[in-house]
């Protein structure tokens, strides 16, 4: 008669590096721990407890660390894309700048200069159009009284000569203009002189 034999198991062999099984670890640690007093084991308890509230506070810290480092990066983020927006329109005011000086220059002019003006003035009107549509209008200078946070006085004109208040802005020398709320650029003005007009150069 044929004897069927059990399949013998292997067993890891010495040094191979493998684990213990899971239920030796237990019993041994059930072994140490039963030859353990009472106080022992309260120690040993707090001992785990104090371990596990310092890594739950390491945590917390981490986690606040995290949060705030992407709230500083999403902050740099936007003040870098801000001051190249800002950097572009102030290139675009240049150019725009220029074409009312040419605008300027030109005058009522006859002829093939007249075409090339009403160019001039359809390109100036796109640029107004486009940077009106994006929050960029022009700051009205002339004729208002005297802003330090919307003007910049670079020239003071005489009360007798200008017939207006002074601190009254008497005209523009370079047009300023505005972002939303936010001064993009000031408006640089000449200014009627006397005590007002004083009164706005020292609380700049």
């Amino acid at each position: 008669m044929t004897m069927e034999h059990e399949p013998r198991r292997e067993e890891p062999a010495a040094g191979t590096g493998e684990s213990p099984p899971a239920d030796a670890s237990r019993r041994e640690d059930t072994d140490e721990l039963e030859g353990l007093s009472v106080e022992d084991l309260r120690a040993r308890a707090r001992q785990a407890s104090d371990e596990a509230r310092r890594s739950w506070q390491q945590f917390l810290h981490s986690a606040a660390d995290l949060e705030n480092y992407k709230k500083q990066a999403a902050r740099d983020r936007q003040d870098a894309i801000e001051r190249t927006r800002r950097q572009m329109l102030s290139l675009v005011l240049g150019v725009l700048d220029n074409l009312e000086r040419a605008m300027a220059y030109g005058g009522t002019a006859d002829g093939p200069v007249s075409s090339l003006l009403d160019g001039l003035r359809m390109t100036h009107r796109q640029i107004l159009d486009q940077l009106r549509a994006i929050g960029v209008r022009p700051i009205e200078a002339r004729g208002a009284a005297f802003d330090p946070r919307l003007h910049e006085a670079v020239a003071v004109v005489p009360p007798e000569q200008a017939h207006q208040p002074a601190g009254t802005v008497a005209g523009e020398v370079l047009k300023g203009y505005l972002l939303n709320d936010d001064v993009l650029r000031p408006a640089k003005v000449a200014v009627v002189g006397g005590p007002a007009s004083e009164a706005g150069e020292s609380g700049r």
